[in-house]
């Protein structure tokens, strides 16, 4: 178990097009409905701020992708390796998000969680993430259905 002191042992780089398969699986490991392998493809082409997080033996640990615009930072994905999960790297993963956007001379992130991800809710509120709306019928969902999208931002 990591605890939180060993994050210095954490390296973090910028996301390339090499890491993607290894990130796209860890992807598919932790979420129900994971971006596609395109998703992150285009997300580098797009220039997006994209960074992985790796242990000192080069396990990919968690990544995260920001999108800047105007003055607002949004989080558009970002993950914790299933078996770091609830080890405070979700914690850090949040400050080097907030630290990545407030070199950017952004004010504020910007997030979107499914409501059924009460891990991921549980860890942005208690971080100060507040809900500031809804979208409906965000996600896609089991057997062709959409979920909500609860709507987060905190200010930096």
């Amino acid at each position: 178990m990591m605890a939180l002191h060993d994050a210095a042992a954490l390296s973090f780089t910028p996301m390339s097009l090499g890491d993607v398969d290894e990130v796209h699986a860890l992807e598919c490991s932790v979420f129900p409905h994971p971006w596609s392998r395109g998703n992150f493809t285009d997300s580098l082409a797009s220039g997006y701020d994209a960074w992985t997080a790796r242990d000192a033996a080069g396990v990919l640990a968690g990544y995260y992708i920001l999108m800047y615009a105007v003055d607002e930072a949004h989080l558009l994905d970002v993950a914790v390796a299933a078996g770091r999960q609830g080890q405070g790297l979700g914690r850090l993963l949040l400050d080097r998000i907030g630290a990545r956007a407030r070199e950017q001379g952004m004010e504020s992130v910007l997030l979107e969680v499914r409501p059924s991800n009460e891990r991921a809710l549980a860890v942005y509120r208690r971080y100060g993430y507040r809900e500031i709306g809804r979208r409906k019928g965000y996600y896609p969902a089991h057997g062709g259905q959409r979920e909500d999208a609860i709507v987060m931002r905190i200010a930096l």
